[in-house]
């Protein structure tokens, strides 16, 4: 793609889309590939240092613009954090777009107006009026991938949904059917809190995600579950909540991994990350590598965690209950980050403290309870299991950090972050600042 200019301010950005399985796509409205004009640039401006920004679950190609434009702009908004960089600062900000937006549109020219990025857990979107049930099959069919076991699994299921929309009760066929679709996507939860994200959780159960959900809708006022179809369109909720965890995983290992890899090794520019929500597994994949076991050719200089919907023990070295640890703990081990890693949490986040674990866990919990869960995720509790995680509170614009490298710092956000997608406020873009410095 081109670069991107961000309205109202004389400033670009690179953005890069990545696919489903992890390969950088090819149908921009410039042909090839965009990366290779992106080391180009890199090289030709040597920027003191580069921000790569990711974005999480829902985010199709105009909701990434969308998102990218304000986290940038609000950092940017900041000047005396740009004059603290010192008169030598030449930034580069680059923007990695993968498909995250289950039933979203990935075209790359001329996309549709921004969906709705408050949901974190979603099945199938309920269409405005009366359900189409022939779309939203349409549209499952393609989310979950177009061969002949997946449209036969979901035609059973949504043909029972037609019979009885207001039943919650997933009856033996279409329970069998739930199945045969969970292999055919090759589901592989059923893991620990200490496993791959795409392997944490328990195993399929249907009726129980779909009760989970009504709980976890129920205990919210926020409606944030509103975009979980009704009945025993439910049961979708999981597979397709871990389908968006594959597909991150997949990306931050694969062509996002292999791209931050060959620009470090074309410049010796700052490296800064900052992930919300899902991102926050790309990010911690591409600083782990492939298998979590493959790292960058340096240190990146700082990453922020925001909002992130990865599991509070993935980077831990001693996860609750289990003497093993966490699946990105070699991030830590092999001091990956060279300076601060920075979390954010917030109570007000209901898309991570109740859909997080109503989607792996199947149950109807609220986060923030007094022990600390086997799941849950990052936004409600930060990262946990390791000695060198500090909780403090997050401050306002102009506050004064003092980070130190080697350190991670949970931020509790609650005053400033008002929802899961509240985050393009001045107190998070300075908490950036602030990591990166």
């Amino acid at each position: 793609m081109p670069f991107q200019k961000i309205p109202d301010l004389d400033l670009t950005y690179a953005l890069i889309s990545f696919d489903a399985a992890g390969n950088e796509r090819t149908d921009d409205s410039e042909g090839g590939v965009f990366s290779p004009t992106v080391l180009a640039r890199a090289k030709q401006d040597k920027p003191t240092d580069i921000f790569f920004f990711i974005h999480g679950w829902k985010g199709d190609f105009e909701g990434a613009v969308d998102q990218y434009n304000r986290w940038i702009g609000a950092m940017w908004r900041l000047e005396a954090d740009r004059a603290a960089r010192g008169a030598s600062f030449r930034p580069m900000f680059i923007g990695l777009h993968w498909p995250s937006q289950p039933w979203g549109d990935e075209k790359l020219a001329d996309p549709p107006p921004p969906a709705s990025f408050d949901v974190v857990s979603a099945s199938v979107a309920e269409p405005a009026g009366a359900p189409d049930v022939n779309q939203m099959f349409e549209d499952a069919v393609k989310t979950f991938g177009d061969d002949p076991a997946v449209r036969a699994a979901l035609k059973v299921i949504f043909d029972t949904y037609a019979a009885d929309p207001n039943s919650f009760i997933v009856p033996d066929h279409a329970l069998t059917a739930y199945q045969d679709l969970a292999a055919a996507i090759g589901f592989s939860a059923g893991g620990g809190p200490e496993a791959a994200p795409d392997q944490e959780g328990v195993a399929l159960d249907p009726q129980q995600a779909v009760n989970a959900h009504r709980i976890a809708e129920a205990a919210s006022s926020f409606g944030i579950f509103d975009t979980v179809k009704k009945g025993i369109l439910g049961g979708l909720g999981q597979l397709s909540f871990w389908t968006m965890k594959k597909r991150g995983r997949t990306n931050g290992e694969g062509g996002m991994h292999t791209f931050v890899k060959d620009l470090m090794n074309a410049i010796d520019s700052r490296i800064h990350f900052m992930g919300h929500s899902f991102g926050c597994v790309v990010v911690s994949s591409i600083l782990g590598g492939p298998g979590g076991k493959g790292g960058l050719p340096r240190p990146v200089n700082s990453a922020v965690l925001v909002q992130g919907a990865v599991s509070l023990w993935s980077w831990g070295d001693k996860v609750k209950n289990f003497n093993t640890p966490g699946y990105y703990h070699p991030v830590l081990t092999n001091k990956a980050v060279s300076g601060p890693v920075v979390t954010t949490r917030s109570a007000n986040d209901k898309a991570v403290g109740l859909a997080y674990p109503a989607a792996v866990a199947l149950v109807g919990q609220a986060a923030f309870v007094p022990a600390l869960p086997l799941f849950g995720g990052l936004g409600s509790y930060g990262i946990q299991g390791t000695s060198i995680a500090q909780s403090t509170p997050m401050l306002d614009a102009g506050g004064k950090y003092n980070f130190q490298p080697g350190v991670i710092y949970n931020l509790e956000g609650s005053a400033f972050i008002p929802s899961h997608t509240g985050i393009d406020g001045p107190q998070v873009a300075h908490a950036i600042w602030e990591a990166a410095l």
